[in-house]
């Protein structure tokens, strides 16, 4: 009789099978073993490589997979602009699970029969995606509506079952295919991880909604629907409702009451407040995740993914905004180089010029007239095979989102003109006075740390020295080359020398013979013309290869 280990066992070998059928079907390894983005049509001309394989497949395969493109679909840095965008077009055709299936969730999660927590419990979803689907109900202890999120059930389980078999193939794809290993799958696999096990703990999702309430309690502006604690767990929220509109709604048309344009201001500042000001923000502010209330105020739902950022990476990045649209390449490149986001060595002569063709087309433009310029400077760096810091992409492909969204509002909007604001006042709280004590304070306190430490450290490095236990470990670097540089240099000294020698012989044997040593003088002399050249032809390499270092 097969044990639980092995139906498990058998279980996962069905799956991967599975995945592997799938992928083949789809000719997902050739689509990303691919050495060009582009092949030959039938007719010998070049045509662009279909990646539509790679998103069917991952449609087929289910809530993994799905998510898996999403999190891709938003890193072309990772994966090439090619695949990124036709992966923005996965659907989530995941089937909606029958209510009673719902129902067992969130009778099991909070442990009373649905009917003694709500009044009213609409068995028809709002929303369907791949982990998880959301009802309206009404609580039956105030009467208040609510959206219901729940988890479907087993999806954990599968999703685990998958990522660990994701993990391994990755591994085994980076280590036996060459051509794969350009994508860099093992760290794809680390951010995928680290996201989406995030979001299957939806009490994540229930403490990020009393941290983002907090930020915005003094701004009537905004609204975030609260969680309900005592009716919220690892796989089900209870939340108030939002009674309003979808923002995409008002693209097309107005709403009386509303004023599209103000709308526009309130979704960006209150966005570019939480990256600059809290450095706590919505990490997909897509059109969908934004509700315009009844009342005119801007409401953020499904706070499951988060982006957070330090106060000294928010400092640094109003500073980069703030180079970015001044228009100096130098400095935009050293603040790039500082924050991190690329190394000296990217730091290519290409890489420079292409930012500076960036910078002078925007050069003399008024503010008002630099949309995309942000995007536009993330496009260069991909274009260079740089790949970014994950928050630095979250908050770039929000500029995205928001640019487009306030621009379909308000044909009249202007992202730059608020980034700069935001970016000066960002600025400004850096070195006022009493962030800069702060920091003096900081600075005062950890050099307070190394004083107490330092007679310590003075006497362990001593008592090692008089023990003779002291270890010192150098590194060489360069020093092969200057061996090699060495050794050619005396075998040239040496040539010299030695054909110097046998010309002197028979010059002085030519004053008296006719030969050298039985040898006629013209083949002594031959000799010495050879190795003559020899040490003419080492010498200069070795005076080449010198001033090339």
């Amino acid at each position: 009789m097969a044990s639980k280990q092995d139906d498990n066992e058998i279980n996962a070998n069905k799956r991967l099978n599975e995945i592997l059928d799938v992928a083949k079907k789809h000719k997902v390894i050739s689509l990303l073993t691919s050495s060009s983005k582009r092949k030959k049509s039938d007719d010998g001309s070049d045509e662009e490589i279909d990646f539509t394989g790679l998103r069917e497949a991952m449609e087929e395969l289910g809530p993994a997979f799905i998510k898996l493109g999403q999190l891709l679909a938003s890193r072309p840095d990772m994966i090439g602009p090619e695949i990124a965008e036709d992966l923005k077009k996965l659907r989530d055709n995941t089937p909606i699970t029958p209510f009673d299936q719902m129902r067992e969730v969130v009778e099991s999660e909070l442990g009373k029969p649905l009917e003694e927590i709500y009044s009213e419990f609409d068995e028809n979803p709002l929303g369907s995606a791949s982990i998880g689907q959301v009802y309206k109900a009404t609580l039956k202890e105030n009467g208040q509506e609510v959206a219901v999120k729940i988890q479907k059930p087993n999806i954990y389980n599968i999703i685990v079952a998958d990522v660990k078999i994701l993990n391994d193939l990755a591994g085994k794809a980076d280590k036996y295919i060459t051509k794969t290993r350009t994508y860099n799958l093992p760290a794809i696999m680390k951010e995928f991880e680290r996201s989406i096990f995030k979001e299957l703990n939806y009490m994540e999702e229930v403490l990020n909604i009393q941290k983002i309430t907090k930020n915005f309690e003094e701004d009537e502006r905004v609204v975030i629907p609260q969680a309900f604690n005592e009716y919220s767990t690892s796989k089900i929220i209870t939340m108030e409702l939002v009674d309003g509109y979808v923002i995409s709604e008002l693209f097309d048309k107005e709403i009386e009451g509303i004023d599209n344009k103000e709308m526009a201001q309130i979704a960006v500042q209150s966005y570019l407040k939480q990256i600059l000001l809290d450095g706590f923000f919505h990490a997909d502010p897509h059109p969908g995740n934004m509700f315009v209330t009844k009342d005119a105020n801007i409401s953020y739902i499904d706070w499951g993914m988060v982006g957070i950022i330090t106060e000294e990476f928010k400092g640094n990045l109003a500073q980069l905004i703030l180079i970015l649209l001044s228009g100096d390449s130098k400095k935009l490149i050293k603040q790039l180089i500082y924050m991190k986001i690329i190394t000296p060595q990217q730091n290519t002569e290409e890489f420079q010029e292409d930012v500076e063709d960036l910078l002078n087309k925007y050069l003399g433009v008024d503010l008002d007239q630099m949309d995309g310029i942000f995007e536009s400077l993330m496009n260069v760096m991909i274009k260079h095979n740089i790949v970014l810091p994950r928050e630095f992409v979250m908050i770039g492909r929000g500029f995205i989102l928001l640019e487009d969204t306030g621009s379909r509002l308000d044909p009249s909007f202007n992202l730059t003109t608020e980034l700069e604001k935001f970016a000066k006042k960002m600025v400004s709280q850096k070195f006022s006075a009493g962030n800069l004590v702060s920091g003096g304070l900081n600075y005062i306190v950890e050099i307070e740390h190394l004083l107490k430490d330092l007679p310590d450290r003075l006497n362990s490095t001593l008592d090692k020295l008089e023990e003779g236990d002291l270890e010192v470990n150098l590194k060489h670097r360069g020093l092969d080359d200057l061996k090699n540089m060495i050794s050619l240099s005396l075998i040239l000294a040496a040539l010299i020398v030695g054909t110097a020698l046998v010309l002197a012989a028979t010059i002085i044997a030519q004053a008296f013979y006719k030969t050298s040593a039985g040898i006629p003088l013209g083949y002594v002399y031959m000799v010495a013309l050879i190795g003559f050249i020899i040490s003419l032809v080492l010498g200069i390499y070795i005076v080449f290869k010198y001033l090339r270092n």
